[in-house]
């Protein structure tokens, strides 16, 4: 057939190929960011029961009410908000939020400023609505962002800007200073905010994660997404969802309407009551800061260098003392030759550059990051 495609530079994801890899070789699975380890059995009860009750029709387009009513009580609370019930819509996983946040919004020759690295959702996104991605290189190792730089981006095109905090993969934790210059930046303009928050519970060494719902300046122009997957450790169940003001959410839902409708709903169900008990979800930063620390325990015993990462749970290592391959290569190394693998950063940069520096998931039980980290520490 004659037709020309929408993203001829576009392949299988990296996610897709390292684990792919991975199983191929039977290496340890530090590449694609999901939980090894077991789902709360109370969670798993309650969305058993949920498909038993017979709660296995649609769900209304906005998600049930009893969690929309708990998503705003949760935001409300943690960041001093004021989003309403209607100001919320329950979504098939933070990507399908995000890409019809851009479906909703964008239109040809529209600009939308993303710092690089970036998760490799958000250019396709962007370039499949005729949009123009604007990149802008946050600082290694440090990766933090120059906003005189991103000041001097903005033009009469610029739509939206794109936030993730904390970051992945860098792990970076956005500063009070990051969103003053942020709000500073769109404040009396047009330009919208999607921060991508999925992270959100997961910060560390008494960090605090400073979501645009804490900045009324930033709220009312932002689309904030967020993922039960992540947090609850559930990626399969593919939920989360998108909180805006109003007017930009009764716009979402236009297109929202016809992407997916409406989202499972034997496990909005258990989520409703799952998030009564607050603890669930503001334990995450200890849980996972402590393997963080038992994972980087090994890290230092190798010849690779680390700063601890800020949040999320991806670890970046420098690994330019051990080899002098190109970092998709030595991802290859490392699986073929280790039986670990991990993730090339340069993927995610700007012009694809490589820094020397790869990507670990640490989002695994104890057994996994001893195994792995004993092969490490040896390299």
């Amino acid at each position: 057939m004659d037709f020309s495609s929408k993203l001829p530079n576009v392949g299988q994801t990296i996610f897709t190929t390292m684990s792919k890899l991975a199983n191929e070789y039977k290496a340890i699975n530090l590449s694609q960011g999901f939980p090894n380890f077991p789902t709360d059995v109370k969670l798993k009860e309650l969305a058993q029961n949920a498909v038993a009750e017979n709660h296995n029709q649609y769900a209304p387009l906005q998600g049930l009410p009893k969690l929309t009513e708990k998503i705003i009580e949760k935001t409300n609370t943690l960041y001093n908000s004021t989003y309403s019930n209607e100001e919320v819509c329950v979504t098939a996983g933070a990507t399908q939020a995000i890409f019809t946040i851009f479906s909703t919004f964008l239109k040809p020759s529209d600009e939308v400023i993303i710092f690089k690295p970036a998760y490799d959702c958000y250019e396709p996104a962007i370039e499949l609505n005729n949009a123009i991605p604007v990149l802008v290189e946050m600082k290694a190792p440090s990766y933090s962002i120059d906003w005189e730089e991103v000041k001097q981006l903005i033009t009469s095109k610029t739509k939206m800007i794109v936030v993730n905090n904390p970051h992945n993969p860098s792990g970076k934790v956005f500063t009070l200073e990051d969103m003053q210059a942020l709000e500073n930046i769109v404040k009396d303009t047009n330009i919208l905010v999607l921060s991508d928050e999925v992270y959100e519970h997961m910060t560390f060494d008494g960090s605090s994660h400073l979501s645009v719902a804490k900045f009324p300046e930033l709220q009312k122009r932002s689309f904030l997404v967020a993922s039960f997957g992540k947090t609850f450790h559930v990626t399969g169940w593919k939920l989360g969802y998108v909180l805006a003001p109003k007017e930009l959410m009764e716009e979402y839902k236009k297109v929202h309407q016809y992407n997916v409708f409406c989202v499972n709903h034997p496990m909005q169900v258990a989520l409703a009551e799952y998030l009564e008990n607050s603890e669930n979800y503001l334990q995450l930063s200890d849980f996972y800061q402590q393997r963080r620390d038992f994972f980087n325990s090994f890290l230092a015993q190798s010849s690779f260098e680390f700063t601890p990462t800020q949040g999320s749970y991806f670890q970046l290592a420098d690994y330019s003392k051990v080899s002098d391959l190109k970092d998709t290569d030595f991802c290859l190394h490392l699986i073929k030759d280790y039986g670990i693998a991990a993730i090339p950063v340069s993927v995610f940069n700007k012009d694809e550059k490589c820094r020397k520096v790869i990507r670990f998931c640490f989002a695994k039980d104890e057994e996994t990051l001893t195994k792995a980290g004993k092969i490490l520490a040896k390299i």
